[in-house]
């Protein structure tokens, strides 16, 4: 027993000692698991990268990426907005024979998923609300605005816009805008990826992941590569390079691909298709004469597009400066989204207004019916005709009902574009724009079928290409853009009205340009006051001869080229610039050109090592300067080459002497210091 109990306690002491020794190497080199494993794991992560390498450059494989999981957002999105509207539409139906309950299930859901997405955006992430495409436009000038870009705010707009499409056509909104936002962000995040798993110039590979995911975030939206790009080119890019042709087209076409591959495997469509089917007819799509009413309606939705820009110009003027309405936007977002879309939703009721105005419709059943080809004038009495059912009401014309429809859809969508949520403008305009073309093309049809033409008889006039033609020009005059024209082809693969809808959409935006009025993303860079130029030359036109030196600001920190050491330690200390501007003398002031930040360090070092003391020029290279600003240049000239050039710093010499510096953050400086003057 003695013996027994002996060796239990040498044992434990033995147990003790181990546990100690090993607890000791667990603080001294923390265990990890799998080691073996992780180290295989990582040598054919290695491998494969290389492999991949070696085919093409590893951004080609983010440019894929950005464009298959943008359209997987995208598809996402559409699938979780259909439930959600399906959900209210059987709610609406079950309560078929109470006015009053089917009233309140009308009005308080949207209401309350509007007041939701208001709250949700305010409290989560303030920089989700609106379309995302002026602070976008903004980024891709070259002022960085990094809160833009954040993981909390894809999460928020990503919600937030789901929230506002199952609104439905009550609020009117869309989801063009937000989705480009949205793209931007995975394509940051992917480039920031393939910069750790490459090496690469950091910012340069951040500039085209935003010019490429512009480009994808319509792709996506609508399987539109082509006008997708355009639409990168004309309301993106300031300068828009050609390096960036190949790489938009490719992530786009990626991007429409598996969008409409999304669609065949849920059962939408049976093959890869346009979005919007339509039937026109193939043998003789429209006369030739056909080609003035195209010409009007052009010139009519240009004059349209200028009133309502002019509306939505001043809302946002209003909304600023009445107290009442910027405190409800300040401080009771929630409260002010749900006020304004019961208001809408109570004017949209079936029962009531909405009757006029198909209110029962989505926004994509709305495009759909209004792309039909047939004539609904000559159908009136018949009620088989599908979408003559919700366009027609009893006892009224279908003309009544999209006169109706415009006239309540212009004031009401202006009055939309105040709610502090994600949401987005193209796709309402649009359609806003298929209806006033449709509306010409049933009076088109109409007067045809009267006998009231002479000579040629046409019997077959087909009001649906007025309304894409019309859709392509108000959009395009709104927007002061053409893509519309290519993405109303795109939609439809309709490509027989190329000419008419080209035509339509260079006239809407010759009247719409006329007297540089301000686009619609141009209206609201200025009135939340971003640092984007182009736009603010569009409401200050005098910018453009604004002189450089009229708007420097402090001298920069500058070198002589015999500075020694503690003048170049102090130069280092209180400059965070890459490259600091050498001068002849403090007392001449002669620009000799720059030397690079990193080269001043090894300088520094190297007087460190050295007893003797040496001058700057005597260990630094000073570089010439290749381009150089006069400060008689304006402030459009130098942001121009900021931005097309892409140099980090310009340097501002009046007759060889030197005046002062411009680089981005001082830019973005002048650029805010002109919008407040405005």
């Amino acid at each position: 027993m003695q013996l027994e109990g002996t060796l239990n306690h040498s044992s434990e002491r033995e147990n003790l000692s181990e546990t100690s020794h090993n607890k000791s190497l667990l603080l001294a080199e923390p265990w990890k698991p799998c080691r073996r494993t992780r180290a295989i794991v990582k040598e054919w992560l290695m491998k494969l990268i290389s492999c991949l390498g070696t085919v093409c450059g590893m951004e080609w494989y983010a440019y894929a990426a950005l464009g298959i999981l943008t359209a997987i957002l995208s598809f996402l999105m559409d699938l979780s907005v259909t439930k959600l509207l399906t959900a209210h539409q059987w709610l609406y139906v079950k309560l078929e024979g109470n006015s009053l309950l089917q009233f309140f299930c009308w009005t308080l859901y949207p209401a309350c998923l509007c007041a939701v997405a208001s709250s949700f955006s305010h409290n989560i992430c303030p920089f989700s609300t609106g379309s995302g495409i002026p602070e976008v436009r903004t980024m891709l000038a070259g002022i960085e605005m990094p809160h833009y870009l954040s993981l909390t705010n894809m999460f928020t707009k990503f919600l937030g816009l789901i929230c506002t499409l199952a609104a439905g056509s009550t609020v009117f909104l869309g989801k063009v805008g937000p989705f480009v936002h949205l793209s931007t962000m995975v394509g940051v995040y992917l480039s920031n990826l393939c910069t750790l798993v490459q090496a690469k110039n950091k910012e340069k590979a951040a500039g085209e992941i935003l010019v490429v995911a512009s480009a994808v975030g319509v792709a996506s939206c609508f399987g539109a590569p082509i006008s997708g790009v355009l639409f990168s080119v004309e309301v993106m890019s300031s300068h828009f390079a050609l390096r960036h042709y190949c790489p938009c087209f490719f992530s786009a076409v990626c991007g429409a691909l598996t969008f409409r591959l999304f669609s065949v495997w849920s059962g939408d469509g049976e093959t890869l298709r346009a979005l919007f089917k339509t039937n026109f007819p193939t043998t003789l799509p429209f006369y030739p004469l056909e080609i003035l009413l195209f010409a009007f309606l052009g010139l009519l939705c240009g004059a349209v597009s200028c009133c309502y820009l002019f509306c939505h110009r001043w809302i946002l003027q209003f909304t600023k400066t009445n107290p009442m309405f910027n405190k409800m936007l300040t401080t009771e977002k929630a409260l002010y989204s749900g006020m304004v879309v019961f208001f809408l939703a109570s004017l949209t009721f079936p029962h009531s207004v909405g009757q006029y105005m198909a209110s029962k419709h989505t926004m994509k059943q709305l495009l759909t019916s209004l792309l039909d080809s047939r004539q609904w004038s000559s159908h009136s009495h018949n009620a088989s005709v599908q979408p003559l059912l919700e366009w027609s009401s009893p006892g009224s014309a279908v003309h009544l009902s999209l006169t109706v429809f415009l006239l309540m859809k212009m004031w009401m969508l202006v009055l939309a574009c105040t709610l502090p949520l994600p949401a987005g403008y193209v796709m309402p305009v649009f359609v806003y724009g298929a209806a006033l073309g449709r509306l010409l093309g049933e009076g088109v049809a109409y007067v045809s079928a009267t006998g009231l033409t002479s000579g040629q008889q046409w019997g077959s006039i087909n009001p649906g290409g007025y309304a894409l033609a019309g859709a392509a020009a108000f959009s395009g005059a709104v927007t002061h853009t053409l893509s519309p024209a290519l993405l109303a082809l795109e939609l439809t693969g309709e490509f027989s009205h190329a000419v008419p809808i080209f035509l339509a959409t260079l006239l809407a935006n010759a009247v719409a340009r006329s007297g540089h009025r301000p686009s619609f993303y141009d209206a609201l860079s200025i009135s939340k006051r971003l640092p984007h130029l182009p736009s603010l030359m569009k409401a200050c036109p005098q910018l453009l001869s604004t002189p450089v030196g009229q708007v420097l600001g402090e001298k920069s920190v500058q070198l002589q080229k015999a500075a020694v050491p503690m003048e170049v330690q102090h130069a280092v200390n209180t400059s965070t610039e890459t490259q600091i501007p050498v001068v002849d003398s403090h007392d001449s002031q002669v620009l000799l050109g720059f030397v690079l930040r990193s080269e001043l360090l090894m300088f520094l070092r190297h007087c460190k090592t050295e007893v003797l003391e040496k001058h700057l020029d005597e260990v630094c290279r000073i570089y010439p300067n290749s381009v150089l600003l006069s400060p008689h240049n304006t402030v459009q000239e130098a942001h121009s080459i900021l931005s097309f050039i892409g140099h980090q710093t310009l340097f501002v010499a009046d007759r060889g002497r030197l005046i002062g510096l411009i680089t981005w953050p001082e830019m973005k400086r002048i650029i805010e210091d002109l919008a407040r003057e405005m």
